[in-house]
């Protein structure tokens, strides 16, 4: 149904959001910047062993941060139930729960179908058909949608190179191909770019976008999709073996282990800081300008992941072993970086922190907290015995 007062939504009036998975990374530092801004804010959460631990109250420092200051439902996006009770009296959803690990979507197929795309289908199931007064949906994309990369080939071409294969991987060929095309130079994935996820949770984020983006406006509800880059920065879940190559490797050099590289390690990633990625979120939330529109959200800079490893040792100021192995993942892409042409001019969005400050101020925080077990190689034998680590 369409929101029952049926007016338009003027940007000073939103006061209540609900944000889905608000206590996780992304969600809790938001939650904490609305709430400065004047924002009630409501989270539903499930509080995941895999990112809280296993006693939320005295483990997690992310939900302790935001406990107090917002109205906290303790429920998932999978119940109908959960959802109504969540919905009563919001203006706006920020929707980021979900289930975010690239390498175990892999085996848990069903597991992320049920959390990314069906919690994504009752929510706008209970929007179409039931009184409400949410007049803008924000969704949490994910650069995972695109695969690789965009390319341009030597005829000035724009080229977006298949998935890639243990054929040419095995042998320690590592770099993307494309028919026809002998030089492939990588350049920033815009928003027309090729959508062709490599895996299972690229393709849950990709259906939970393109359903909130053809939904929601008849509705009478404004979307907003963001394409979030690799995300970090203090209050990471470095509890988490599956997902955040800063909080694992930080987990591993903590614990005094070697990291294991995988491929050559000059496969890259645009890293964005949690506040540059907070700061866009709230200009969706705030900015007609935003509406129905999808936008990526990164640094427009491609880093290796060597430079990452090595950067945090010597942050560290811990000598640990690093073994470039030749390892890979299957699912895994080679290089995407953000072209950020729209965001900026559309919101006037411009990231502040670069990768050495930002990783400053997260190597920082890591050294404030409690050394985690270092549960990697959990993850590497669970891939492994799936037959997606080679």
């Amino acid at each position: 149904m369409r929101p029952k007062n049926g007016k338009k939504y003027k940007k000073n009036k939103m006061k209540n959001i609900l944000i889905t998975g608000g206590a996780g990374f992304i969600g809790s530092n938001l939650a904490l910047k609305l709430i400065s801004k004047g924002h009630k804010v409501t989270v539903i959460d499930n509080l995941s062993p895999q990112i809280h631990g296993d006693n939320p109250e005295q483990s997690s420092p992310l939900y302790n941060s935001i406990k107090d200051k917002v109205t906290f439902i303790k429920g998932t996006v999978t119940s109908k139930e959960d959802w109504s009770t969540a919905l009563a009296g919001q203006d706006v959803i920020v929707h980021y729960a979900a289930e975010t690990g690239t390498g175990q979507s892999m085996y848990e197929i069903q597991k992320y179908v049920d959390v990314n795309v069906n919690g994504t289908a009752i929510m706008l199931d209970l929007l179409a058909n039931t009184t409400h007064q949410v007049k803008k949906v924000v969704i949490a994309s994910s650069r995972s949608i695109y695969g690789e990369g965009k390319y341009i080939n030597e005829r000035g071409e724009s080229v977006y190179p298949k998935h890639r294969t243990s054929d040419y991987m095995d042998g320690g060929d590592f770099e993307v191909k494309f028919s026809g095309s002998e030089i492939l130079k990588l350049v920033g994935t815009d928003e027309e770019s090729k959508i062709h996820p490599s895996s299972v949770y690229g393709i849950t984020k990709q259906n939970q976008e393109q359903m909130i983006m053809t939904v929601c406006p008849t509705l009478g509800i404004a979307p907003v999709a963001f394409r979030y880059q690799n995300v970090y920065g203090p209050g990471q879940s470095l509890k988490n073996p599956y997902t955040g190559i800063l909080s694992i490797f930080s987990t591993q050099i903590k614990n005094g282990n070697g990291i294991n590289i995988f491929e050559d390690g000059k496969e890259t990633r645009d890293f964005v800081f949690i506040n540059d990625v907070v700061d866009a979120t709230i200009l969706g939330i705030e900015k007609e300008e935003a509406n129905n529109e999808v936008f990526n959200v990164g640094t427009g800079v491609a880093t290796d992941v060597i430079s990452v490893a090595t950067n945090l040792i010597k942050n560290y100021g811990v000598d640990v072993p690093v073994a470039v192995s030749g390892n890979y993942r299957l699912g895994d892409i080679r290089h995407n970086y953000a072209d950020l042409t729209k965001i900026n001019s559309k919101l006037g969005f411009t990231p502040k922190y670069s990768f050495e400050d930002g990783l400053k101020e997260f190597t920082n925080w890591v050294n404030t907290q409690e050394v985690e077990k270092d549960n990697y190689q959990k993850s590497i034998d669970e891939m492994k015995a799936k037959g997606l680590y080679k």
